[in-house]
This record gives structure tokens, C-alpha cells and sequence, in this order.
């Protein structure tokens, strides 16, 4: 089963702090690729403010998640913090 079916049968993430988690860890592979938060809210078909949730660990990222793993050419388990 690949990335993409694993998560897509796992509940939303409702933990804050795995959340948060999450957002440190799409923050950084963001920046990594050189990527703005704007240019990556773009790309994925988000708005910039739901993006900038997403990283702030504020909004549960499984409705966006494989848009922005396809923009970022990364796995969704890159993303995830275990």
C-alpha cells in the first residue's frame, strides 16, 4: 500500500502537537525545495492563508496533503512526524 492510501485510511490528525509537528516538518522540506508560501499555496490550488495554517500546526493537513506532496515531488511519510 503506498503513502498516499495509508494516510488516506488513517483519521484526520486532531493531536495539536502532532499537528504542530506536521507544520515544522512542511515548513522545512518548503524551504528546503525554495519554495515561499505563497508560491507553494499556489502550486497545491490552496489559498496562501490556509497554507500558512497548515504550517502554524492550526489546520489538519489530510484534505491538502497529496497536492502538495505531488508540488513538492515528496512522499506523504516525509511529512509525517513518525
Amino acid at each position: 500500500m503506498n503513502s498516499y492510501a495509508i494516510l488516506k485510511s488513517m483519521p484526520a490528525v486532531s493531536n495539536p502537537e502532532i499537528q504542530k509537528k506536521i507544520g515544522r516538518n512542511l515548513k522545512r522540506i518548503r524551504e528546503e525545495k525554495g519554495f515561499s508560501q505563497e508560491e507553494l499555496a499556489k502550486a497545491a490550488h490552496i489559498s496562501p492563508s490556509y497554507y500558512s495554517k497548515l504550517e502554524r500546526g492550526t489546520k489538519n493537513l489530510s484534505a491538502v496533503q497529496e497536492s502538495l506532496c505531488k508540488v513538492l515531488k515528496i512522499k506523504s511519510s516525509d511529512i509525517l512526524p513518525y
